[in-house]
């Protein structure tokens, strides 16, 4: 359950259409050395927690994805539930902070956190 935005747009899109868990996607700019060292890590979650549905958008690549909301550090982390944000904001590039994150969430948890909307909506 793993899609890169840039590369699996349309695919993505349809899986959107249907999941009803979380999705938890990371903002990063292909230019960032931190970035590309977290990537591997964030696959391997992925295909640890196949309950969730996880992207991957470059903000230079994927610019609708982000609904006019700025990127400054990286990585940013956005973490929806079908009612909305559970999380958004930068975490330390550390797979174990993202995990227990995420073990602390469900998609029952109140969606009261601003950021981007609905990915599925931001799909053009």
């Amino acid at each position: 359950n793993f899609f890169d935005a840039h590369t699996r747009l349309p695919e993505l899109a349809r899986r959107l259409e249907t999941h009803e868990g979380l999705v938890v996607a990371c903002y990063c700019a292909a230019w960032c050395d931190t970035c590309n060292a977290y990537r591997p890590g964030f696959e391997a979650l992925a295909g640890r927690l196949p309950q969730h549905l996880f992207v991957w958008v470059d903000i230079e690549e994927c610019e609708a994805l982000l609904d006019e909301i700025d990127v400054e550090n990286f990585p940013t982390i956005l973490v929806q539930s079908p009612q909305g944000n559970l999380f958004f904001g930068p975490l330390l590039p550390h797979l174990e902070h993202l995990e227990r994150l995420l073990q602390g969430l469900d998609a029952s948890c109140p969606a009261d956190h601003p950021g981007p909307g609905p990915l599925k909506d931001l799909i053009d």
